[in-house]
């Protein structure tokens, strides 16, 4: 199973890492965007349960977006926007 599982996200991995470093900075922008929806969604007049489930798949698209930009990005892109907000390592 492990294995399994393996053998198809790798190529998942290696095809997001693929992808240009302003990709992946509109992805993690976009993340931004989903957490601030996930959480605003939870002021709407409507009813727990529907907030509940619009918090859960906003945050969920939020992570996914933050997950997938990080990827993109990888270690030299991080460093990259670091520097952008004036953080060294």
């Amino acid at each position: 199973m492990k294995q399994r599982m393996h053998q198809i996200l790798l190529p998942v991995k290696q095809w997001l890492a693929g992808l240009s470093f302003r990709t992946g900075v509109v992805v993690l922008s976009s993340c931004v965007v989903f957490y601030a929806l996930s959480f605003a969604a939870l002021a709407l007049p409507v009813s727990a349960a529907l907030r509940g489930a619009l918090w859960f798949v906003l945050f969920g698209c939020a992570k996914t977006a933050q997950y997938g930009g990080l990827l993109i990005l990888g270690v030299e892109g991080v460093r990259r926007v670091k520097r952008w907000f004036g953080r060294t390592e």
